[in-house]
């Protein structure tokens, strides 16, 4: 056992403060550092004696560096998830970039008319450029799709009733479950059908006068396949029309491009969702669509001005940042330009294109005396797009007896670099990598292996 006089000879906080090392370091960062250090010191002495105060002050520079790094920061995706939720999903297009740094690095026209200098709306442009992209009567758009949902559910059945087949209702990640956010909206879920078999008459016999909403949401992250059955879109448009009830079609990913024409299976589009007839629908900005985060809310006309009139619009609605991103990457598409979006970008690689920027990154490794093989292999679009769905690939492969070790000296690095490790090899997919970053690439892996 640990007696008091061990204890009393670790490190005081301003002793180690007052050492050149953390006094390079802000005060604050530095006292809450040699704190945090010296705690950990406590900690781990156990039975045993305590670190030496070289190693307490190492750990508090240690401390120090990680507490001035920012928590935000740009990382080289490695992954082999195009999509990648934890990465921040989708890559901005470089019109969004500048576009967000215009309105961030001055005032802007967020809500100003400039014909006549009296206040004006912000969500004109991404209306104006929505409806024309879509063929949507009227668009708003709010801080992510959640919220959309939250707020058309709200808008429309408040202390009613909504129903959603068994089969639609999803878990999307982070615990977001459609049935409770409909709960939240303060309406009264009413499930329908079998997870997999749902008819109209299903929706039919489920309705009744308290019924004020129909829900279809699609799958986005997982497919039902074998003997399955739902409605189509249209065929529950004309059972809401009967009901006296409103259709929300959660679109989810928010793709405004056939994927087929990408060599990818077909993944409903904002548009065929409207053609079929879906009253009012919600989609993603930072999934397929390529953009920022964002709610997409788009439909006829007078529902979308009901949701816009709900109080609850004011509070989930978008920021001038968002609002520029996403006015930007709508433009692209308008332009014809969408190829421009990294997401579409990455989505239509060649499996040729990524495996001479696999072999490019093993060559310039190779050069710089680092050991990498090259293979084929897998990517997927991730972010809760295109369910099971597999892109050809190539991947940068370091055989390693510590992976664990080189992959964490590859996160913790400038930037950091994320791959996955797969049968003892830490592994670096190339189908999110840009040939400007090849060098930053070379040089992160040459330093994380030059690590001992």
């Amino acid at each position: 056992m640990v007696d008091q006089k061990q204890y009393r000879s670790l490190p005081s906080v301003s002793r180690l403060i007052e050492s050149p090392e953390l006094a390079a370091f802000p005060h604050a960062d530095a006292v809450e550092a040699a704190r945090e250090a010296i705690e950990n010191a406590r900690n781990a002495m156990g039975d045993g004696e305590p670190p030496a105060e070289e190693q307490i002050l190492e750990r508090a520079v240690a401390i120090a560096t990680r507490l001035r790094t920012p928590g935000f920061n740009r990382a080289i995706n490695c992954s082999g998830a195009i999509l990648n939720t934890g990465l921040g999903r989708a890559r901005l297009c470089r019109e969004a970039v500048n576009a967000i740094q215009r309105v961030a690095e001055s005032h802007s026209t967020l809500e100003v008319d400039l014909d006549t200098g009296t206040r004006g709306d912000r969500q004109r442009p991404l209306r104006r450029l929505l409806t024309r992209l879509t063929g949507a009567e009227d668009a708003l758009v709010v801080n992510n799709n959640a919220a959309a949902v939250l707020l058309v559910v709200n808008t429309f059945a408040l202390g009613k009733k909504a129903l959603l087949s068994r089969g639609q209702s999803v878990e999307i990640g982070g615990s977001f479950r459609m049935p409770d956010v409909v709960r939240q909206a303060g309406a009264t879920l009413v499930d329908v059908g079998c997870t997999n078999r749902t008819r109209v008459s299903d929706y039919d016999g489920a309705a009744d006068d308290e019924t004020a909403l129909i829900i279809r949401c699609h799958p986005s992250n997982f497919a039902l396949t074998g003997f399955v059955e739902e409605p189509s879109v249209t065929e529950l448009a004309e059972c809401a029309s009967r009901l006296g009830a409103v259709l929300l079609d959660d679109v989810g990913s928010g793709c405004l491009v056939e994927t087929g024409a990408l060599g990818l299976p077909h993944e409903p589009t904002l548009q065929e969702s409207l053609r079929g007839g879906a009253h009012i629908i919600t989609a993603s900005g930072d999934k397929l669509l390529g953009g920022p985060q964002a709610g997409i809310i788009l439909g006829r006309r007078d529902l979308v001005r009901q949701v816009a009139r709900n109080p609850m619009a004011r509070a989930l609605r978008i920021d001038k940042l968002t609002a520029a991103g996403l006015e930007a990457t709508l433009r692209l598409y308008v332009e014809g330009r969408e190829r421009e979006i990294p997401t579409i970008r990455y989505l239509a690689r060649s499996v040729e294109e990524v495996e001479h920027l696999a072999l490019d990154l093993a060559a310039r490794l190779k050069s710089a005396g680092v050991t990498a093989v090259t293979e084929r292999s897998t990517a997927e679009p991730g972010g809760g797009a295109l369910p099971g769905t597999t892109l050809p690939s190539a991947r940068v492969g370091f055989p390693d007896k510590e992976p664990e070790a080189l992959a964490q000296r590859l996160r913790l690095g400038e930037p950091p670099v994320i791959g996955y490790i797969q049968n003892d090899t830490l592994w670096l997919d190339m189908r999110t990598v840009d040939e400007e970053e090849l060098d930053l690439l070379a040089t992160a892996v040459s330093s994380a292996r030059a690590i001992p």
